[in-house]
């Protein structure tokens, strides 16, 4: 056996089954090495002796299985793609390049800045139609520790976000002002279930990024993120074959310049498990959520609403074709009403075999409307802690009462530019409900359900290795729905924005 077999005897079998098997694998090792190198036979060891070797040896050819496993696939829909655990712009000190760092990969630091301009013409969420031109920041520091203090780690994460030139009141979805946004200590335990399976207990404050995004996500396009405060378990990880995710949080109350804090009147409970052994076939995430909102004030109603769902995707053998399906429901009680809600979207695509990298997709999105107001159901799909804005560019479509298919293509004509346009259009599931991110509605249901068509095009270019370009344009053409319902015309969204990292 040479020295690097015995590196991982040492660090992997000996630390797996504790200091007290020392001596036991120690021997087992130094037999092992007497009969490769010519010495006494199988029946001159001691019966404690083989076991060991047979385990150590054993051990090290399951940890180099492991390492060879290829990556598990990732869906490659739209917005589907999680972030990250640390952040993408965080890196080891190791990999910064930074002077005197050149061995240290136990410390994670990522510093980022965001600034995009945007102007809005004729938005719709508004109650005037009228242009507005503004500018948003966002800063974001992250530091954490891992492995050289093993089992414990922790992180934190700050996070600055300020609004400027609007001429509309300001609010927490664009303002939030040198805050925590994450902020936890973990206990991590590498290999407690195994080769490979981690097990890992989080405390503190902490984003969560999970399933597809459409229902919990750490949104990325807003210029405040979604964080929670409690507890989360995980057992397996990211390139796992099988991996379950618990949390009991609750949501963090965004206060634009004063200290954030925890929702005391609200708690999401979550569990999510994924199983990735086909994953070159399939991949499955079954989940089960339950949010439990007890008010104290007579203005709003206690809810507990229960989200059941599955999400499955992965690409489709033999061919260039690859899927993403995600199906929910929902039950529980809306004050004094019984919830009664159903949600599901999918997406097949084709990439082509060009050095462009093109993929053409199409999908389509739906989620249960509230039918009549004045019976003992709520029938509206109710959003959990989901980013809108991959369902809309201009952000007028939430995931509830809604109907829409969408084409998009994508192309990366290099490693540094790439490309996206979609086009797509939006119906009501049930035109006497609303229209959720604009707050109209019909309760007769006289105005029609068809809210209207957007198409949008994106470039994305890497200016230098830590500097981000990105500009967008996205139009609407406003429909029956929104014409009957209060002021409406076409309604232009440009955006430019510039991302620079350490």
């Amino acid at each position: 056996m040479d020295t690097s077999q015995w590196t991982a005897v040492e660090k992997g079998t000996i630390m797996t089954h504790g200091n007290h098997l020392w001596r036991r694998i120690a021997s087992g090792v130094v037999g092992s090495l007497g009969l490769l190198l010519g010495g006494a036979p199988a029946s001159a060891q001691t019966p404690a002796t083989q076991p060991a070797a047979r385990e150590a040896v054993e051990s090290i050819a399951t940890r180099q299985e492991v390492e060879k496993k290829p990556a598990p696939y990732q869906s490659k829909a739209w917005g589907a793609r999680l972030e990250t655990e640390p952040p993408g712009y965080v890196k080891s000190l190791k990999d910064h390049g930074l002077p005197g760092g050149e061995d240290i990969n136990w410390f994670d630091l990522g510093l980022e800045h965001r600034t995009r301009f945007e102007h809005r013409d004729d938005d719709l969420r508004r109650p005037r139609l009228e242009e507005d031109d503004q500018f948003l920041l966002r800063s974001r520091a992250y530091f954490g520790v891992r492995e050289i203090l093993d089992p414990f780690r922790f992180a934190v994460e700050f996070q600055d976000s300020r609004q400027f030139n609007s001429d509309w009141p300001e609010t927490n979805r664009d303002v939030n002002e040198n805050d925590f946004l994450q902020a936890f200590g973990e206990l991590y335990f590498k290999d407690a279930l195994g080769p490979g399976q981690p097990l890992a207990l989080r405390a503190g404050r902490m984003t969560l990024d999970l399933i597809d995004r459409h229902t919990v996500g750490r949104n990325r396009w807003n210029n405040t993120t979604n964080a929670f405060d409690g507890f989360r378990l995980r057992l397996g990880e990211a390139s796992s074959d099988w991996q379950f995710d618990f949390f009991a949080v609750q949501p963090v109350d965004r206060r634009m310049r004063r200290p954030d804090r925890g929702d005391e009147e609200r708690w999401f409970y979550g569990l999510v498990g994924t199983w990735r052994k086909w994953h070159r076939y399939i991949t499955l995430e079954p989940y089960y959520f339950i949010l439990d909102e007890d008010r104290r004030g007579w203005e709003a109603a206690d809810r507990e609403i229960h989200t059941m769902g599955l999400h499955v995707f992965g690409p489709i053998a033999g061919t260039n074709f690859d899927y993403d399906v995600n199906a929910a429901m929902q039950f529980g009680e809306d004050g004094e009403r019984r919830q009664r809600a159903f949600a599901a979207m999918g997406e097949l695509g084709y990439t082509v075999e060009h050095a462009w990298k093109p993929r053409l997709s199409g999908s389509l999105m739906g989620a249960s409307g509230d039918r009549d107001p004045n019976d003992h159901f709520s029938e509206r799909f109710g959003r959990c802690f989901d980013p809108a804005h991959p369902y809309s560019t201009w952000d007028l479509i939430t995931w509830q009462n809604v109907i829409s298919p969408k084409m998009r293509l994508e192309l990366k004509p290099t490693d540094k530019l790439r490309f996206d346009t979609s086009y797509g259009g939006y119906w009501l599931a049930s035109d006497s409900d609303a229209w959720v991110a604009t707050g109209r509605r019909d309760p007769f249901g006289g105005s029609g359900d068809f809210l209207g068509q957007e198409v949008d095009v994106r470039v994305r270019y890497q200016l230098h290795q830590r500097v981000d370009l990105e500009v967008g344009y996205t139009h609407f053409f406003a429909g029956p729905f929104a014409q009957n319902t209060g002021p409406a015309d076409d309604a232009d969204f440009l955006y430019v924005q510039t991302t620079l990292r350490l």
